[in-house]
């Protein structure tokens, strides 16, 4: 009798990219966008899958990061890293889709994404005995004057400031409009198509 076998992995990274997962001990993930619970209700287009990317030496720099916040009992955890060029353009087709081209205009959501080239990552901190996300005074990917970084007061406004100090001391930029959006300037990149996918092998 033949039996076959299915093992699902998860696709590598394109070339020049790291898998985070694998990458930063002790990293955890709630990549929105792979289901429903994001702003557009459904997963994004390229998203077929929850992972998260970086090029290599936003990777990298990103577990320095990690390393550091852990001596705190502090850690990170990802809403997003590398987006699919496919998944940006799902964002501007909601925003027409239920006339809200204001978040255009306003910078809260991109035409063309620092996503699409693998150098920016959407996050926050959790405490990592308990795995909690911080307060950070707004919940991630909301679309106010409220999310600003600098807009917020009293444990928010420290929170926040305990992660951009974290990221820019490895040289990360924070979007002052989104407390959880930062970039590492990396000379060279392109934007990618290649989606999030689940590579299926039979034995």
């Amino acid at each position: 009798m033949l039996t076959l076998w299915l093992t699902v992995a998860l696709a590598a990274p394109p070339t020049g990219f790291t898998d985070l997962s694998e990458h930063i001990p002790g990293l955890r993930e709630d990549i929105r966008y792979a289901g429903s619970d994001n702003f557009t209700g459904a997963p994004l287009p390229g998203y077929e899958t929850a992972d998260a990317w970086l090029v290599t030496p936003a990777a990298d720099a990103l577990a320095k990061v990690q390393a550091d916040l852990a001596k705190e009992d502090l850690g990170l955890l990802i809403y997003d890293a590398y987006r699919p060029v496919p998944g940006t353009l799902g964002m501007v087709a909601w925003t027409e889709r239920t006339h809200q081209e204001n978040l255009l205009t306003d910078g809260y959501i991109a035409r063309r994404s620092g996503h699409n080239h693998g150098h920016t990552v959407d996050l926050t901190l959790i405490r990592l005995s308990t795995g909690e996300p911080l307060d950070m005074g707004t919940p991630f990917d909301t679309f106010s004057e409220a999310s600003h970084t600098a807009n917020a007061t009293g444990e928010a406004l420290a929170n926040r400031n305990r992660l951009k100090a974290a990221m820019e001391a490895h040289g990360f930029r924070n979007y002052a409009k989104e407390w959880w959006h930062y970039r590492l300037p990396v000379e060279g990149t392109t934007p990618h198509h290649e989606p999030y996918t689940a590579a299926v092998e039979s034995k």
